[in-house]
Order: structure tokens, then C-alpha cells, then sequence
């Protein structure tokens, strides 16, 4: 816990102390009540895992499926309206900004259905991952941007669809 809250002061320019992030963090609280709810998945208690999840929607405006995995050090800024499907895997220090969506495209049951985030992704505001994709480490999504197939590693990736941005090229250099 004393982790999690160390990550967003060094994450988090407007962060003052560790009291205001224990506090006023609804990310921090959101990752708090998900590790609960997934223990409760993970020992099949199913509806209470589903019911803890449920009330830290709730209570922190970040949706988070109890089946979900979450790394260390992860970090929602601004987190309303973030939604994390059940088969989602979110790497070690990963950022996802506010109304951003690991989403599923399919109905299948047991099948894994949703995004994988490697190590140290960024997810823009309002960014839609969908599918059973997986985002190489180091690479960033845009604002708003689509994403429905898997990226390499540190890449940039924005609009809809999502594209690539290409690296500058020393001609291109400002």
C-alpha cells in the first residue's frame, strides 16, 4: 500500500503528500478495492468478488472486472470512466488516463477476450483498446485512439483506427 501511494506522488505532479493521496486518490482506491475483489475471484467467491467490484464502481467511478490482472505500480489518473474487462491484463507501471476502456469484441465464454498491456504503457484519455490484443511494452496510446489490432513496442499510436506515428528521421529533425 505505502508502494502504491509513493507511485502516484512520483507520477503525479499535483500530488502534495501521502494524506491527500490516501484520501482524495479514487484511482488509488479503486486499485485498493479491485485487489480485494480479486482475491475473492481468484478463490472462487464469484459474486462477491462481482458485488466488491460493483460498489468500488460505485464509489470511484472506475469499473474494473474482478477477474481482471493488474500489475505493480499501476496508475489511473483521473480515473472516471475507466473500464477494465474481465480477461484484461495490465503489466507493471502502466498510466491509464480518464474514460479509457480495455474492451472485449467477443461473447465467448472462456476464451480471453480482452487487451494485455505490457510493461510501462501509456493509455490517453478516452482511448478504446478492444480485443484480445496485446500492447508491447513502452508504447503510448493517444487520446481517443482505437485500438483493435496488437502494437510492438515503443511505439505512438493514435486516431481511429489507430496508426503508427513514424519516428522522425534525422531529415525531418526541427
Amino acid at each position: 500500500m505505502k508502494q502504491d501511494i509513493e507511485n502516484i506522488l512520483q507520477k503525479d505532479p499535483a500530488a502534495r503528500s501521502k494524506l491527500e493521496v490516501l484520501l482524495c486518490y479514487p484511482g488509488l482506491h479503486a486499485l485498493w478495492i479491485h485487489r480485494a475483489a480479486h482475491a475473492l475471484w481468484n478463490a472462487k467467491a464469484f459474486l462477491a468478488g462481482r458485488l466488491l467490484s460493483h460498489i468500488g464502481r460505485t464509489l470511484t467511478g472506475i469499473e474494473i472486472h474482478p477477474g481482471a490482472r493488474i500489475g505493480n505500480r499501476v496508475f489511473f489518473d483521473h480515473g472516471m470512466g475507466i473500464v477494465i474487462g474481465e480477461t484484461a491484463i495490465i503489466g507493471d507501471d502502466c498510466t491509464i488516463y480518464q474514460g479509457a476502456a480495455l474492451g472485449g469484441l467477443s461473447l465467448e465464454k472462456g476464451k480471453k477476450r480482452h487487451p494485455t498491456l505490457e510493461n510501462h504503457v501509456m493509455v490517453g484519455s478516452g482511448a478504446k483498446i478492444l480485443g484480445d490484443i496485446t500492447i508491447g511494452s513502452h508504447t503510448k496510446i493517444g487520446a481517443n485512439a482505437v485500438v483493435t489490432k496488437s502494437l510492438p513496442p515503443n511505439v505512438t499510436a493514435v486516431g481511429i483506427p489507430a496508426k503508427i506515428l513514424e519516428k522522425p528521421t534525422e531529415k525531418t529533425k526541427p
